[in-house]
């Protein structure tokens, strides 16, 4: 098993180029973040070795591993690694077994086929040698724990729901269908305790209770995205120029830090640049029609005749390679439509050949050989190189076309925006028999159509027309230009109007839909200014809520391809994204209307606040900034004081959970005491320590605004505390103070207790989990005897026992629980 792994996972074949390069020449880390059932973060996986190990397991009872990410991001080449590393012996497990297997295999099955656990792990993975007494299944059986599985793409299985009155698989001997038999595995039900790590596309949901552990890609960092480009371009020249140009387009670098789009990108600018005498990317790629046409173009180029002589490159004439290639690509085009009608991502030759494609044909690239579904003897079978490019190749067909109804080119809109009813997924069902299906395809989710729509805007957008009009008739293709325009108007109107409003603290807010997201990818896509004018004018509130929507940093100039037509200010929710500082610098233009920058969670780092500054102490319009766990240090604290020192309308401050020390500590106090205008600041997780927490005590003295301050989990000992109990008695203006998980001890309890005594207030005050006993919560309790404005001292996780806490009963404002 080893050597058979080792071979077939030694080569990058992922993404269907002709050559082969090996995985250990090009494989590069991604962003691996690890959550917990409530998708909250609880660090970066530093590397995949740890992807099996014990951190951050959240459910010891689960049987998965659960690996998401967006299309393209790495999920399969991460499982590559993986599958690698045990065969070399560098992974750090004592499994000796690992099985393999992509999902939509499971679907490929004839209706009527069964097969046993023994099927699925001999006959469509491998064979043990020499076995008649069937040793090594009895041996799997006994120890589950010695075996790993990796099961590739859940959301990529197509089935209908009725396979789902199939009973569970309990016995490892018994036939049943393989659909069934598989779920059976990822619930436990089988070979319960094996290892087992299940890739899926984000937003495919599986009950928390069979998840073990979580984990979420996130694309290339800057560091990585340098990594992959030394990796790919061996020559400095061609790094230097590749860098130059990229930092030139921070849309290009969003779209960069998903994978493949990168792949795509630099195989393309190496192809090309051979090949012509100059190629620039930014200029070539701004969407993401973009990158795949440019994909294809390296592809039908394949058959081009080959240059003159080696010392004269040709000119470059897209418009000629796509005519040349026009009935190739048809015919990828038309098959690839054919597949997404059917719900199918794999084909066989007679497909092929009712499309009219030929054997030169499939040595263009577009689809590639899959072997593991020849097991029983059938004709080889193929798929295309990703599931985007297949979207990307329907839309192309539904442009082709020129047959059907202009307006069949709508016909995977209707379908993305019925309403979606909430469905019940395999495990849930197999742990829930309650559960009744609401929809036909179980399995089946949309994001590949919603691809070819975005695909669609985008080859029917007016940049492309004129490459579009030497490959389909200008009257026709002006036609479905016109309806697909009608149609995203009509669409984005009823959908604006459709978004939930409410009230809030900064006024009419809008919560906004799961599509929302994909329309303004397709307004994008299209580079119409009417529409985006249209959209930004229908947005009424003056609140967008944003979080939680899976916006990554390519999105962030759709995103902005929109607002930037709005007349009014506006406040923008993004907390819990993906948006890095590629997506900070494509909002840029943006921050000029922002009265509320709301960015908590989403990887930013100090070049991300060096943007911010520059543009919200331009403009100084910002009232609320949210900065809460990204990667700040003193660098950026620096410059968000800069931020409250030249912004007289910002209100509140939330900038907890970075990598604040001291230092950072200090410029931010010192910007809060200048700031008449700051009433909430939270600090919580950062390390400003003693010498912080004296800054901010100079800050909080007389301060005339600040009403809410939490300086938790900053590494205060009571050496702090003294000072801010001191600077405390002078400010009658705070309301709310959190001290929660530092290291005050009873030496600054006498101090608290004469600030409590002193009445200035102070409603809530948060000492919870930090380290008195019973002998310093005594002076607090008698000093609240003449305190008449706090309402509560919250204690818990403090040094003291439940016996010791009936001392004060009678102080109902001691809060121990």
């Amino acid at each position: 098993m080893r050597h058979e792994m080792s071979r077939d996972t030694s080569f990058i074949m992922s993404y269907g180029q002709q050559e082969e390069t090996r995985l250990e020449d090009l494989y590069t880390d991604t962003v691996m973040e690890l959550l917990n059932d409530s998708n909250e973060s609880l660090g970066i996986l530093e590397s995949l070795d740890q992807l099996l190990a014990e951190n951050a397991v959240f459910n010891p009872q689960g049987e998965l591993v659960y690996v998401m990410g967006d299309a393209g991001v790495g999920k399969s080449i991460l499982l590559q690694k993986l599958q690698n590393l045990w065969s070399k012996k560098e992974l750090h497990t004592d499994a000796i077994f690992f099985f393999k297997f992509r999902c939509r295999m499971f679907s490929n099955f004839k209706d009527a086929e069964k097969i046993s656990l023994r099927d699925l792990l001999f006959k469509y993975n491998c064979y043990p040698d020499h076995d008649p007494d069937n040793e090594v299944f009895e041996y799997i059986l006994r120890f589950p724990e010695k075996v790993i599985f990796t099961f590739d793409g859940y959301d990529e299985i197509q089935e209908d729901a009725d396979l789902m009155t199939v009973p569970e698989v309990a016995s490892p001997e018994d036939k049943s269908n393989p659909l069934q038999l598989l779920i059976s595995l990822l619930c436990g039900k089988l070979l319960k305790g094996s290892q087992k790590v299940l890739t899926s596309r984000t937003g495919t949901e599986i009950q928390t209770k069979v998840i073990r552990k979580k984990v979420v890609l996130r694309g290339f960092s800057p560091t990585h995205l340098k990594t992959y480009i030394d990796l790919h371009f061996k020559e400095q020249e061609h790094r230097d120029l590749v860098s130059v140009q990229l930092d030139a387009s921070p849309h290009l670098c969003g779209l960069c830090s998903t994978p493949l789009f990168c792949w795509i990108v630099f195989k393309s600018f190496r192809h090309l640049h051979t090949m012509h005498d100059s190629f620039h990317l930014p200029e070539t790629c701004i969407t993401l029609t973009d990158i795949f046409l440019l994909l294809s173009e390296v592809f039908l180029s394949r058959s081009a005749s080959p240059a003159p002589s080696l010392l004269k490159k040709r000119s470059r004439c897209t418009s000629d390679t796509f005519k040349s290639g026009l009935r190739p690509l048809a015919a990828f085009a038309k098959l690839a439509l054919q597949g997404l009608e059917r719900g199918s991502f794999i084909c066989d030759q007679e497909d092929i050949s009712a499309c009219g494609l030929t054997e030169e044909d499939l040595l263009l690239g577009f689809l590639r050989p899959v072997s593991e579904y020849d097991a029983s003897g059938s004709p080889a079978t193929f798929e295309y190189l990703h599931i985007t490019l297949q979207s990307f190749l329907a839309a192309f067909a539904l442009v082709l076309d020129e047959e059907a109804a202009a307006g069949s080119i709508l016909k995977f809109f209707a379908e993305c925006s019925r309403r979606r009813e909430t469905t019940c997924l395999p495990l849930d069902f197999c742990i829930n028999r309650s559960a009744k299906p609401r929809e036909k395809k179980l399995f089946g989710t949309n994001e590949h159509l919603q691809f070819t729509n975005l695909f669609l805007c985008g080859l029917m957008s007016k940049s492309h027309m004129g490459l579009m009009g030497h490959l389909v008739s200008p009257a026709l293709l002006k036609k479905k230009r016109t309806l697909l325009k009608s149609y995203l108007s009509t669409s984005v109107k009823s959908h604006l109007h459709g978004l939930p409003h409410y009230k809030g603290d900064e006024g009419k807010k809008v919560h906004v839909l799961p599509n929302f997201l994909w329309m303004l990818r397709c307004i994008f896509e299209t580079g119409s200014k009417d529409i985006a004018q249209m959209t930004a004018k229908g947005i009424t509130a003056g609140f967008i809520k944003l979080g939680h929507c899976n916006v990554y940093s390519g999105d962030c100039t759709a995103l902005n391809f929109v607002l930037q037509h709005r007349q009014k200010l506006l406040g923008l929710d993004m907390d819990n994204n993906n948006i890095s500082d590629y997506g900070v610098k494509q909002l840029r233009p943006s921050f000029c209307k922002m009265t509320v920058v709301r960015l908590c969670v989403n990887h930013l780092s100090d070049s991300s606040i060096e943007v911010l500054a520059e543009e919200l102490c331009k403009h100084k319009v910002v009232e609320v900034l949210g900065l809460y766990s990204n990667h700040i240090t003193d660098v950026g604290a620096k410059l968000v004081a800069h931020i409250i020192e030249e912004c007289p309308k910002l209100r509140v401050l939330k900038i907890g959970k970075n990598n604040i020390t001291s230092i950072g500590g200090k410029y931010l106090a010192d910007a809060i005491k200048k700031s008449t205008s700051i009433f909430d600041v939270g600090m919580w997780g950062n390390s400003i320590g003693d010498e912080g927490a004296e800054a901010f005590a100079e800050a909080l003295r007389n301060h005339p605004r600040l009403t809410n301050l939490s300086l938790s989990a900053n590494g205060i000992t009571s050496r702090g505390g003294r000072h801010l109990a001191e600077a405390l008695k002078e400010n009658s203006v705070l309301r709310i103070f959190w001290l929660v998980q530092n290291e005050l001890t009873d030496d600054v309890a006498p101090h608290l207790a004469e600030f409590v005594r002193a009445n200035t207030g102070l409603t809530h005050l948060w000492l919870i989990s930090n380290r008195f006993t019973v002998d310093g919560i005594r002076p607090l309790a008698e000093a609240l005897t003449h305190n008449t404005e706090l309402k509560e001292i919250c204690l818990k996780g403090n040094q003291v026992s439940e016996e010791e806490q009936k001392q004060f009963l009678q102080e109902k404002r001691l809060r121990f629980h």
